[in-house]
């Protein structure tokens, strides 16, 4: 077995039961690495000792944060905390996807619910109609 087997086999022993990288921790990444770029850019052109103070105490603290998930054997909370921020970012896409078919969707008008915020669609050209949310039943006076 060569020496660089031998260390990937410690490093994957040594990993066994930790969390390692996922989602969050690589956003979190993404986010440490262009904070960086940042900062090497604002050290070079300002010269300013305290800008580059806080964002070198920035980056402390999120590759503090990055080390402590991807090492730490509490799975089901490090898992929880990457689901929050999966579901968050899924529903970020879906709301801008969904929003965009509905702009250019020419045939129906859509309406939110004020007490639940659930979308109605009601086909253009009806004139002034009473909808009922099919949520709530709350009822809705709108011109298509």
């Amino acid at each position: 077995m060569s020496v660089f087997q031998k260390i990937g086999n410690t490093i994957a022993r040594f990993m066994y039961g930790r969390n390692g990288m996922d989602q969050l921790n690589r956003t979190l990444f993404l986010t440490y690495f262009s904070i960086w770029i940042a900062e090497m850019i604002l050290a070079a052109t300002l010269k300013n000792l305290t800008v580059t103070r806080v964002l070198e105490g920035l980056l402390l603290a999120l590759m503090l944060i990055i080390f402590y998930r991807m090492f730490s054997k509490n799975l089901p909370k490090r898992q929880a905390e990457n689901q929050k921020w999966v579901n968050c970012v899924w529903r970020m896409k879906t709301r801008h996807s969904s929003a965009k078919a509905r702009h250019a969707d020419k045939e129906h008008k859509y309406f939110t619910c004020k007490n639940c915020k659930a979308i109605c669609r009601v086909p253009t050209g009806k004139g002034r109609i009473e909808i009922t949310c099919p949520k709530c039943g709350a009822k809705i006076q709108a011109r298509t």
